[in-house]
């Protein structure tokens, strides 16, 4: 079987940083990847993928308006794909069962390496047709059917999933979301917190640039200087938080009744 290498590729991610952490892993294998565009979003995606023809993507699912499985549908033909997902337990079962591969962000370079094993194979035993649509209309159906209740974290080789009500609050720094739990244990995600916020059901509520709470777990509210609440957690820790000032009112509706 003849291989032509290096494949076409293009990176599909709102997230520049997950873009980034893609193009490092990349560099590492010049023989395989050849980057010839990136899409910052799933419109742009489309057009680029429609115009330039890549072999490969690394094409991410969980993008606003336009999701990766919504880019797939829009396509008249099927490159090899390669998933990124930040949290999605369906969709994990959903690859295994279909024989797609996917990556879990945080990347890591021991899964980057195992990805390259599938990537000489033909075509039809990565991804074909009948398959990707059916899982397109069944993950469709699951996601509109189920709230998400859990969130997949990888944990060395391991994924586990986070029970969301165990789930005390997030945390946004520089490059990732740091998730603790009201046992106090800390998990570290590569993804945004505003991605995050439009995943994670009702009661999680943002009450900083930098914070989204389980109000299901919150203890106490406490008037602090500026416009600004002291709110503390029913967690281990007894964790404190305070708000931002264009919060105020959201919070102060939590105390009104």
């Amino acid at each position: 079987m003849k291989i032509n290498r290096p494949y076409k590729t293009i990176i599909v991610d709102d997230e520049p940083l997950a873009r980034l952490r893609l193009q490092t892993l990349m560099r590492e294998y010049p023989d395989f990847f050849e980057i010839i565009a990136e899409a910052t979003n799933g419109e742009e995606a489309i057009e680029k993928i429609t115009q330039m023809k890549p072999e490969l993507l690394f094409l991410d699912i969980q993008m606003p308006v336009i999701s990766g499985f919504d880019v797939l549908k829009a396509l008249n033909y099927f490159p090899k794909v390669i998933f990124c997902t930040a949290y999605d337990e369906f969709a994990l079962k959903a690859f295994d069962t279909n024989c797609l591969d996917y990556l879990v962000k945080p990347l890591t370079k021991e899964r980057f390496a195992k990805t390259l094993e599938k990537l000489d194979q033909p075509i039809s035993k990565i991804n074909s047709e009948i398959n990707l649509n059916k899982l397109i209309e069944q993950f469709a159906q699951e996601y509109t059917k189920n709230e998400a209740s859990s969130i997949p974290v990888k944990v060395g080789d391991r994924i586990i999933f986070l029970r969301l009500e165990e789930v005390s609050y997030l945390q946004a720094d520089e490059k990732y979301v740091s998730i603790v739990t009201k046992y106090a244990k800390s998990y570290i995600l590569d993804s945004s917190l505003k991605k995050l916020e439009d995943k994670l059901p009702a009661y999680f509520i943002r009450v900083h640039k930098s914070y989204l709470i389980n109000k299901n777990l919150l203890k106490e509210i406490r008037k602090h200087f500026n416009s600004r609440f002291l709110l503390i957690m029913d967690d281990y820790s007894q964790s404190e938080i305070t708000s931002g000032r264009s919060y105020y009112q959201a919070i102060k509706t939590l105390i009104d009744y």
